[in-house]
């Protein structure tokens, strides 16, 4: 199985930039490197931060833009989106409980599309009604289950950044523990950070984002760091027995070099280009 994840696109009015950079522009080139490289894919998430300000044009732009796409496209809010904003424009993406949540049959076990956005606040959210919802799904389906998320439910250690991560990180936690042995893998955006690491034993990733690029500041307390780093997403490689999860930088536009065979009869110190 081959899936694309993106994040963070923040679309925003034509003509603005954030950062520095055009999120719309940055955004159809992450397309466009996904579509060309990696047709293949069954299908791509987006993990939220679909608007830089919840505006309904922004959705529209969005709407227009995934048509032209012939694979699957699957969406998820984050903390810059309106959720009836973008309910507005995409009505069959509300699920249970007026959430923007869904099950997803994918050709290796299921997705799982969660809604961690909460009314003016930018940190994540994942109340009782959400946890019985995800509940539900986790004991009525089998493994493997790939979780797909906005939010990061474990600190970063950055002090701004985890004053705005899933506040109910422990309500998740307890909800996904019982069926830890049946998710395979946990994805998110939120940070614009590269990220991995484990949550209660399931394995979670993150890609940098399409656009402004966000920066490990560990003495920072109270302001986000920022850094001109490349755009990025990511594609996902899974089969029976392995998970693989490659951060595609798109927006790298410098030389790729060969490195010569990785034949070790042809690796020698008189002839290799190093």
């Amino acid at each position: 199985m081959k899936l694309l994840q993106i994040t963070d696109i923040h679309l925003t009015a034509l003509g603005k930039t954030i950062g520095g950079r055009d999120p719309n522009a940055n955004f159809k080139r992450a397309l466009d490197h996904a579509i060309t490289h990696h047709p293949d894919a069954e299908a791509m998430i987006i993990t939220g931060d679909l608007s830089d300000w919840g505006e309904t044009a922004d959705y529209e732009r969005l709407q227009a833009l995934i048509s032209e796409v012939e694979m699957p496209v699957h969406l998820c809010i984050g903390n810059h989106d309106d959720r009836q904003a973008f309910l507005d424009v995409f009505p069959s993406a509300e699920g249970a409980d007026g959430f923007v949540q869904k099950v997803v049959p994918m050709s290796l076990g299921h997705a799982i599309l969660l809604d961690t956005w909460g009314p003016e606040s930018h940190a994540g959210h994942f109340c009782e009604r959400r946890a019985a919802w995800l509940s539900e799904q986790l004991e009525a389906l089998d493994g493997p289950i790939w979780i797909f998320m906005h939010h990061n439910p474990v600190p970063v250690e950055v002090m701004p950044m985890d004053k705005i991560m899933l506040l109910d990180a422990d309500r998740f936690g307890a909800t996904v523990a019982p069926h830890a042995q049946n998710i395979r893998h946990i994805f998110h955006g939120h940070c614009h950070m590269h990220l991995s690491g484990s949550f209660h034993g399931i394995p979670f990733s993150a890609p940098r984002g399409t656009n402004h690029a966000g920066w490990p500041d560990f003495s920072a307390s109270n302001m986000l760091s920022a850094a001109d780093l490349t755009e990025s997403y990511s594609v996902i490689f899974a089969s029976d027995n392995s998970t693989m999860v490659h951060m595609v930088e798109y927006g790298y536009t410098g030389e790729v070099r060969g490195e010569g065979s990785p034949d070790y009869a042809d690796w020698d110190q008189l002839t290799m280009a190093r």
